[in-house]
């Protein structure tokens, strides 16, 4: 058995800072469109509400504690937004004029990323969890304007969000969420790497937030390749007088390998010559 320690090397991890804002506009068939990115992002603070105990008593005892429903908000702030949080802040912009503003309209849903450092007692940047939010909405906000004097600020933009779960597809076991979060410290880098494509985009793909059920299996899915792990050759090292062959055994491990194709080759030709197929050298 093996006793408990406090504060080990490496293992005093803190939280702090917000980046990598990401904004996915959906339609109103529900479908997620390419994301743009949130520039300006200064906070996002969750504050879930719910799951709050409500005490049944009997037999002049506490019989039982039921738990109410669990809900998802937040508040972002920034000093700006992309052109297309415009709908999803209760506006309308005519493609035929565009900088003019139509408030009051219809909000349109939204699903958002953002990430947070983790830093610990050896590095300020040991990592980073992605967040990721699902059918979102922005409540109206105040904004104050006031006249520049001598000690000017930029004015903080501030959006109140409520979410709707969506189901996880594939996973009846699992009740319908509206957050995800990944801790890169954690998750296999290959699988974390693939996801971000996905969310972030690459020279031949656009942003998109996947569902709930896509990431998940994106997540868990094990891969069926077995790597080579090691490569030995026998004999190590020859010793051949001219017209001489030898043959070498190479094994590939482990026994088990998905691609254990090889071939031999000579550094010097002009003296010896291997043949990749049947794993011979010869001295010329």
């Amino acid at each position: 058995m093996t006793a408990l320690t406090w504060d080990d090397t490496g293992k005093r991890q803190y939280e702090m800072g917000t980046d990598h804002g990401v904004l996915y506009p959906m339609t109103d068939g529900g479908v997620y469109e390419n994301g743009v990115v949130w520039n300006g992002l200064t906070s996002v603070s969750e504050s879930p509400e719910g799951a709050e105990a409500n005490d049944m008593y009997a037999d002049n005892i506490k019989y039982a504690s039921l738990r109410s429903a669990e809900t998802f908000g937040a508040t972002i702030e920034a000093y700006t937004f992309p052109d297309e949080f415009i709908p999803c802040d209760g506006g309308y912009v005519d493609e035929s004029a565009p900088g003019m503003n139509f408030g009051q309209q219809n909000r349109a849903k939204f699903g958002f990323s953002y990430r947070t450092q983790i830093g610990n007692d050896v590095s300020s940047e040991a990592g980073y969890k992605l967040h990721l939010v699902y059918g979102a909405t922005a409540s109206p906000s105040e904004k104050s304007y006031e006249t520049i004097n001598d000690s000017p600020e930029a004015i903080t933009l501030s959006w109140e969000i409520s979410a709707d779960p969506v189901s996880v597809e594939g996973h009846p076991e699992l009740k319908p969420v509206a957050t995800i979060t990944i801790d890169s410290t954690k998750v296999d880098p290959t699988k974390l790497a693939a996801l971000e494509k996905k969310l972030y985009g690459d020279e031949s793909n656009e942003p998109t937030l996947p569902l709930p059920g896509e990431i998940y299996t994106m997540m868990t899915v094990i891969d069926p390749t077995v790597h080579v792990t090691g490569v030995t050759v026998e004999p190590d090292s020859l010793s051949l007088t001219e017209g001489d062959s030898q043959q070498i055994t190479v094994t590939v491990n482990p026994p088990n390998a998905t691609d254990k194709a090889y071939t031999i080759s000579s550094s010097d030709p002009g003296k010896v010559t291997a043949e990749g197929s049947t794993s011979a050298a010869t001295r010329r």
